[in-house]
């Protein structure tokens, strides 16, 4: 040992022995001064046996030894509270904090839902017609003429199936009302004549409860009615904002993402534009997944509603095929209008055998394409697609259960690329500057 360490030696011993005739001065007289408001010296030094004086025999009768202080607390108060308290009041706050601003969020959501929906919408049409316009682009199209070509053409194809559609109902009403009469009447003979045996006075009672009722709401009806027609300007406005914004997307996606990213500090770039591609990719997927099991419900369900000569087979196909944009219970519901339709023009016997083939192809939905081709594209549990659509049709109605299951496959996506430790890929173009001192 050098004469310097043995100096420091010295020095520390004296300084620990007045420290320790201190605290026994001042416990003795009963002062703050005690050893339980002294923190030890975190300055490292050679182990040195304890002095006499801090000995445990030397704590006097009466005085509670204090807990020692954690490095995660401030102040003598923090240690006396007990550790778990400590940690659920803490994750209390925080979660407290979150569900303040997520409620924030969803109030200024609903201000502006106007804005917001057709923007999501938007997105949907993006990710689904984004190959093609990739296509042409490679074909050397511009990009402006590629985009204008790819959306002009979507836009024909949805407007020439919805005049398809309703020309085709037009046509069936007349037929089909008639045939509901019957239904009608083939009811009421079944009320009479089956298990329940209502008479006539009964069923008169009845339908005149019935009409008692439309007439007590139909204040409430027309003024729903007059609401929606109020919406109709909303709708027109939200229409043409999702055309231009898909316009965009599809042309200028790329730089408005670049944009938006350059925004955030640099440090955080890189991540937050790898999560932002992976989750445009699993979107991409999703649309196109879904475009497809829809089609093949909506094909299954139409083959057998043409073989059976039920009317309305075309725009019944076509309702499945986009009530199957919801997972799950989109197609089920559609079914469900089918079987109805069945009920009524052909019979009971018919309309078993619709319900079958709608089971069937729910089936082989669940059990084969969901599996097979969604479960590619997008793997999320079938309990968090039920509770997404449900706060979706609480939130936004229909068009929040059409967005909701995109929505949790994006942020699934984007929050498990953000959690990964590993780097992200560096761009090809990016500029890697070095020191000139290494």
């Amino acid at each position: 040992m050098s004469r310097f360490e043995r100096i420091r030696g010295q020095f520390r011993r004296a300084y620990e022995s007045l420290r320790s005739r201190r605290e026994s001065a001042g416990l003795r007289a009963g002062t703050p001064g005690s050893a339980a408001w002294v923190v030890p010296d975190p300055t490292p030094s050679s182990p040195q046996p304890p002095p006499a004086s801090a000995a445990p025999s030397a704590q006097p009768v009466g005085v509670e030894a204090s807990a020692p202080l954690h490095s995660s607390t401030s102040s003598r108060d923090d240690a006396d509270v007990p550790h778990a308290l400590r940690v659920g009041a803490a994750w209390s706050w925080r979660l407290l904090a979150i569900g303040i601003v997520a409620w924030a969020l969803l109030k200024i959501v609903g201000q502006i839902r106007i804005v917001i929906i057709p923007l999501a919408i938007a997105l949907l049409l993006s990710a689904l017609l984004a190959p093609a316009v990739g296509w042409l682009f490679r074909a050397r199209f511009p990009r402006s003429l590629a985009t204008a070509v790819v959306l002009v053409g979507g836009l024909a194809a949805v407007v020439g199936t919805l005049t398809l559609v309703v020309n085709e109902f037009i046509q069936g009403v007349p037929e089909l009302s008639e045939k509901s009469s019957q239904g009608v009447r083939q009811i009421q003979d079944w009320l009479r004549t089956g298990p329940l045996h209502l008479d006539d006075r009964q069923l008169d009672n009845y339908i005149n409860e019935a009409e008692k009722w439309i007439n007590d709401n139909t204040a409430g009806l027309t003024s729903g009615a007059l609401s929606t027609a109020a919406t109709l300007a909303e709708v027109l406005t939200g229409t043409i904002l999702v055309l231009f914004a898909t316009f965009f997307f599809l042309r200028d996606g790329g730089r408005i993402w670049r944009f938006l990213v350059r925004l955030l500090p640099v440090n955080a770039r890189w991540k937050v534009d790898d999560a932002g591609r992976a989750s445009w990719q699993t979107l991409g997927a999703y649309v196109r997944a879904t475009v497809l099991v829809a089609f093949i419900d909506a094909l299954g369900i139409g083959i057998f509603l043409v073989i059976f000569e039920i009317p309305f087979a075309f725009p019944l196909a076509a309702l499945v095929f986009l009530a199957s944009f919801i997972p799950i219970v989109g197609a089920t519901l559609s079914g469900g209008v089918a079987v109805l339709v069945a009920l009524v023009d052909s019979g009971p016997i018919t309309a078993l055998i619709i319900l079958g083939v709608v089971i069937g192809v729910q089936q082989l939905e669940g059990h084969v394409l969901q599996p097979l081709i969604m479960g590619r594209a997008v793997a999320i549990h079938p309990l968090a697609v039920i509770v997404g659509i449900a706060a979706g049709v609480v939130l936004a109605g229909v068009t929040g259960a059409l967005i909701a299951v995109p929505l949790i496959a994006v942020l699934n996506t984007a929050v498990r690329r953000l959690a990964a430790r590993s780097v992200p890929e560096t761009p090809s173009d990016a500029v890697v500057v070095v020191s000139k001192d290494r």
